[in-house]
């Protein structure tokens, strides 16, 4: 299939909004747009990958969940990943999820399948740990694999028992939301106004505000309650299916939500999800649609995941609410690669309780499709948070003189052209290393939370110290100690505060190779991607080595990079062409001077599959390809699709073909299906 430039430009434009609206979602209680629009974004993706999955690796921010741990909190590893659940809309996407279990286990279509739905809370996510029964920590989600560790503010909520009721096993994970009743959020805002202080923009970000707290006296003094509803680590097995493991929860004393209920197949889901957006309104908690799992626990772990979320459940999501406001004026936002992203300023309106005054036009082929013009009346779509979907104009308002929005031909900020890639839709400046914007964002993302994550080192202290020439590169960083007189005496600042920037750079000199590739903000190199590229090549030196061996097309180093499962054409040809600029090494080799750049730790480390290279071909009798796939990468393996003399172990199923026969040929390991469920640490499959 031919790549379409003008798909893979959306792709990335798609992808880097969708990582910036996690990191405001989740690790800073400041929602950037609604529900409905961050759904609309992960759909359009999910549309595109189906039209071409060879951009799947593409896409790393759809990977991504939560955001990294915040900074005034210890850090919480979680044992196993507290991840994301895709989204349904409308009963043809529940059949469809049916189907997709169906395929993967390879079952015919008239196994029933029984779900346990459970309205979906809109709170914050929390896992508590357990040992002997009694509560030991509590975190939040984070980024999915590491969060905040917020136990003692935890264990001011009356819904979180410090003790289990009755027989509970030695170690186990309790997953569930903390969350304020729509009343209590009103009382708290208004109190919040009256004394001058911040205002709440919902219930969600009430709670997660009112939790996140440094002294835990003021989470103490705040409406929470926490819901238990999922399962992490555990010593033991706890129950075969869904619905006995929330019968367990409530028998050792935690509130489970009483309007959950058990349905089977397609039908019995549509009716409860009616049921629910009928009850909505009059529930004391926001929910913004009903979560469907699977109930046995045996085909969920058959099932695994698949990225970002379990391949057993899924979340059916109610519609977004309207309203109708003026477009005041059309605005240029410059970002780290140069991109011109237009943004909506709108007339202040009261949608759902919440003020939405801004949201994002996409880009120029987006205004043009909408024809909206400054002094429109636009249609807005919101469900739950700030900034809204544009979803129209009136027409039958629009001023008299309204003329049609011109994008610019200058960036705003360098004054450099502004350039249209043909078959792009991203507009972007040509000023490069010259262009402020890009230079300052290029910074703020290095320091970023889910990059080096420097405390103290916040968008508008990047913007100074940039601009007073503090900062110019990001090895400048970590030579910010030689001016920390300077610094103490800024506006703002004081010997203190000086002192501890410098000791939170200090603390970062090492860093994890994964981090430290996603900090050098290289286009479609997401954290996900970062985690792939740093799992597949272990080290610094040898990431760096082969990127620049790969620069020969047909090399083995460029063929090893192209057969990492993950990794998509665009991703590679981005990696070349950041290996192909001297400067940028430039500037690795500098950082790496001053750094200690820590090697990765892959999954399953134990394993005997870990860190080795494995191609399944030809068909299997005992599960199938993508079952074994998803079971390879679990324990530590790097599945690829070609077969070289870099590759370890050949599963060779039934009419292997030529991949078996270039096996033989390399005098590589070849595997059977027996073979390869005892490697994997599976049972002999019975006869």
């Amino acid at each position: 299939m031919s790549r379409k430039p003008k798909v893979v430009s959306e792709l990335a434009a798609l992808t880097k909004r969708i990582a910036t609206a996690d990191l405001a979602y989740h690790g800073q209680d400041t929602p950037m747009m609604t529900d409905a629009e961050y759904d609309a974004l992960r759909l359009r993706v999910k549309e595109i990958l189906a039209a071409h999955p060879e951009l799947v690796a593409d896409a790393t921010a759809v990977e991504q969940v939560g955001s990294p741990a915040a900074a005034g909190f210890g850090k919480w590893r979680h044992r196993v990943p507290m991840l994301s659940l895709d989204n349904a809309f409308a009963a043809v996407d529940f059949v469809e999820f049916e189907a997709r279990i169906r395929r993967f286990l390879g079952l015919k279509t008239d196994n029933v399948l029984d779900f346990v739905a459970e309205p979906k809370l809109d709170g914050l996510s929390i896992s508590l740990t357990y040992e002997q029964g009694k509560l030991i920590a509590g975190a939040t989600r984070g980024d999915g694999f590491e969060g905040e560790e917020v136990t003692a503010n935890l264990r001011t909520l009356r819904s979180v028992p410090e003790t289990l009721t009755g027989e509970a096993p030695e170690r186990i994970e309790i997953r569930g939301e903390v969350l304020m009743a729509k009343a209590d959020f009103l009382a708290l805002n208004a109190a919040q106004a009256e004394a001058g202080d911040k205002v709440f923009a919902n219930p969600r970000n009430a709670a997660a505000g009112s939790l996140r707290q440094l002294d835990a006296r003021i989470t103490a003094g705040r409406p929470l309650s926490f819901f238990a509803y999922a399962m992490g680590e555990a010593s033991e097995e706890i129950a075969g299916t869904h619905w006995a493991y929330l019968e367990r929860l409530e028998a050792w004393g935690f509130t489970v939500n009483p309007l959950r209920r058990r349905v089977s197949g397609g039908a019995e889901a549509e009716a409860f999800q009616t049921e629910m957006a009928e009850t909505r309104a009059g529930l004391a908690y926001d929910i913004d649609g009903v979560v469907y799992k699977l109930d046995d626990i045996g085909l969920q772990r058959r099932l695994g995941f698949a990225g970002r979320a379990p391949r057993w459940a899924i979340a059916w999501k109610f519609p977004a609410e309207q309203a109708v406001t003026v477009l005041r004026d059309i605005r240029i936002q410059v970002g780290r690669t140069g991109a011109l992203t237009p943004v909506a300023e709108l007339e202040p309106i009261n949608v759902g309780g919440v003020l939405v005054t801004r949201a994002t036009l996409h880009n120029e082929d987006e205004i043009a499709r909408l024809d909206v013009r400054i002094g429109d009346t636009v249609m807005l779509q919101r469900a739950g948070d700030v900034i809204p979907q544009i979803l129209g104009i009136l027409p039958e308002r629009r001023p008299e003189g309204a003329t049609p929005w011109v994008p610019p031909e200058f960036c705003p900020q360098c004054h450099s052209v502004a350039l249209r890639p043909p078959g792009e839709v991203v507009r972007r400046c040509t000023g490069g290393l010259i262009c402020p914007a890009q230079t300052v964002e290029r910074l703020i993302h290095f320091v970023s939370r889910g990059a080096f994550d420097i405390e103290g080192l916040g968008d508008r202290t990047v913007a100074e110290f940039y601009e007073d020439g503090l900062l110019k590169t990001p090895v400048d960083i970590f030579s910010l100690a030689m001016h920390e007189a300077e610094i103490a005496v800024r506006e703002g600042w004081g010997k203190l505060s000086a002192a501890n920037l410098i000791r939170s750079i200090e603390a970062r000199r090492s860093i994890g190779l994964a981090r430290f590739i996603f900090a050098l903000g290289i286009r479609r190199i997401g954290e996900t991607n970062a985690k792939l590229l740093a799992r597949n090549y272990g080290s610094f030196a040898h990431w760096r080595a082969q990127m620049l061996a790969a620069q020969m097309v047909g090399s083995d180093e460029r063929l090893a990079l192209g057969s990492i499962l993950g990794v998509g054409p665009a991703v590679a040809e981005e990696l070349m062409e950041f290996f192909a600029e001297p400067r940028n090494i430039e500037a690795l080799d500098a950082l790496a001077a001053v750094l200690t750049i820590e090697d990765a730790a892959g999954a399953g480390a134990d394993s005997p599959l870990a860190g080795k290279t494995i191609v399944f071909t030809g068909g299997m009798a005992t599960m199938t390809r993508p079952e074994a796939k998803a079971r390879a990468e679990q324990l530590g393996a790097r599945v690829t699709d070609s077969v070289s003399k870099n590759t370890d172990f050949v599963v060779a199923g039934a009419d292997a073909g030529s991949k078996a026969k270039k096996a033989a040929a390399l005098g590589l390991t070849v595997l059977d299906e027996a073979g390869w469920r005892e490697l994997a640490g599976l049972p002999p499959a019975e006869v």
